[in-house]
């Protein structure tokens, strides 16, 4: 079967070809010995053709200059946003370490380094419904379970339970896994300071016919050897008695606010 029809060429190609054969007489014109006459003859009817070559030329280097320069401009954009990222980075350590030492300062000015051995620590979680926090310090820093934990203005937060490698869970005093010998201060008036959950915390087995008055501060004791004496625990806000029962009770409310802690101190020796 034969097929009579020639196989049509597509505008496009037709151009491209013309082009081709234009610049192949362009460099024959160039490299032979023509007369002036033929060479101005060509160029005439040629230059049209190569000023539009020309300027497609010039357009696609200027495309390809504007590539470059958007590739230089970005990568110039990434390396003042990694410096910027490192500034703030800097900026931000510089600010914790002002904080450390100010929290530092004042713990020095009220003598609890002299009182104490401490390790300042970070508060880096808190579960209000377990009443625990979470520290940035752990066995790797010297931390053991049971050392106590403190605010710099001496109010007992509580004691570490877990210790972890870089970081320790404390219990508060409020949990009710939480219970320490504890009295009035200025006074001889003694009793038990028991966790009841919910950052609520008690004063209990104290004898029916001491006087209780709301407002009282309550003070760790050295008995039970569990916390250091004298360390602030809060004040009572309402008491409770009971005709039938020998003891009575009092609501503590926490000499610390849990929404606020940020930086503690570890007692690691007392």
């Amino acid at each position: 079967m034969r097929y009579n029809k020639t196989m049509k060429l597509s505008p496009r190609v037709k151009i491209g070809l013309i082009i081709v054969l234009l610049i192949v007489l362009f460099i024959i014109v160039n490299l032979t010995s023509f007369s002036k006459e033929v060479k101005n003859f060509f160029y005439l009817i040629s230059s049209p053709i190569q000023k539009t070559l020309w300027r497609a030329g010039d357009n696609l280097s200027d495309f390809f200059e504007a590539i470059s320069e958007i590739e230089k401009l970005k990568k110039e954009n990434e390396k003042l946003l990694l410096k910027n990222q490192a500034l703030t980075a800097e900026n931000a350590r510089l600010k914790e370490l002002k904080k450390e030492n100010e929290v530092l300062r004042e713990a020095l000015e009220i003598g609890l380094e002299k009182e104490f051995k401490l390790l300042l620590a970070e508060v880096t979680g808190k579960d209000i419904s377990q009443d625990a926090l979470l520290i940035n310090k752990g066995s790797k820093d010297g931390i053991l379970k049971d050392f106590p934990v403190i605010t710099r203005q001496k109010a007992l937060i509580g004691r570490c339970g877990e210790v972890y490698e870089n970081f320790s869970k404390v219990i508060l005093i409020s949990s009710k896994e939480s219970s320490f010998d504890a009295k009035i201060s200025d006074s001889d008036i003694q009793g038990l300071v028991k966790g009841k959950g919910n950052l609520k915390i008690f004063l209990d087995l104290v004898p029916k016919e001491k006087e209780i008055n709301e407002g009282a501060i309550i003070v760790t004791t050295a008995l039970g050897g569990i916390f250091p004496e004298g360390l602030l625990v809060g004040e009572i806000k309402k008491v409770f008695k009971s005709d039938i029962q020998p003891w009575q009770e009092a609501e503590i409310k926490p000499a610390f606010d849990i929404k606020e802690l940020e930086t503690l101190f570890v007692i690691t020796n007392f």
